[in-house]
């Protein structure tokens, strides 16, 4: 339900998995822009389901991506999902045999899975490799990756928040001494303004933990209703 901000009456009945799926896709594309190396083409997609497919179409629009390598726990749905993207976004694709496969040389780690150990784990990491990571529940990452790289969250209050509403792939670390609070080096909007550093050299591991935030689906939700008034698209319901 979005509503209208000046009076509070609902304006608009929106698809929420589907906006969601985007803006998640789109956020993690805006870090890539922010903090993955300029020349980086060669993207690993770990997980088979709606957000490795938003994920791979948006950092296709900041990136010069050449090569997708995508990893799952079927081998099977890899591969179709390799074959699905390869065709839909023009680029080599292949299913991987691995996380550790799809990871190696990636210059661009998407992580999407649902469950299970970690998918990134150091040992597997190039240098210079910008990891996203929208786990909601459990570990997608471990310990080293997390230690080892430049930290970026959407808000330093919703990635440290008690379970379930903040992140386990920062306060698990944080608490077992591994981090400190000052870890989480900025939020999204630090980078965008210029008031935080972002990467300092090619080398660098950068990492962005996503948990979502009730204001990027909000913003979504306005900018799609504003599109269909524009076109002309949608269902007027007399209430």
């Amino acid at each position: 339900m979005c509503p209208d901000l000046a009076t509070g009456h609902p304006d608009a009945l929106l698809d929420g998995t589907v906006i969601t799926a985007v803006r998640t896709g789109a956020t993690s594309a805006l870090s890539a822009r922010l903090l993955a190396r300029a020349d980086a083409a060669v993207l690993a997609i770990l997980g088979t389901g709606v957000q490795a497919r938003s994920h791979a179409r948006a950092i296709c629009r900041v990136r010069p991506i050449r090569e997708i390598r995508v990893a799952g726990r079927d081998p099977a749905r890899s591969a179709a999902l390799a074959d699905e993207l390869g065709a839909e976004l023009g680029v080599a694709a292949e299913g991987a045999g691995s996380y550790a496969e799809a990871l190696e040389g990636a210059e661009i780690a998407c992580a999407t899975t649902a469950d299970g150990e970690p998918a990134v784990q150091r040992p597997w990491l190039a240098p210079g490799v910008h990891v996203t990571s929208v786990r909601a529940v459990g570990r997608e990452l471990d310990d080293a990756t997390v230690a080892e790289a430049l930290v970026c969250v959407e808000s330093r209050r919703a990635a440290l928040a008690p379970f379930p509403a903040g992140t386990v792939d920062l306060v698990e670390p944080l608490r077992a001494g591994v981090i400190g609070e000052a870890h989480l080096h900025s939020e999204l909007g630090e980078l965008v303004a210029g008031t935080r550093p972002g990467r300092t050299s090619d080398e660098q591991i950068t990492l962005y933990k996503s948990v979502g935030v009730a204001v990027q689906d909000a913003a979504a939700a306005a900018l799609v209703l504003r599109a269909a008034r524009e076109r002309g698209v949608g269902t007027e319901v007399p209430l």
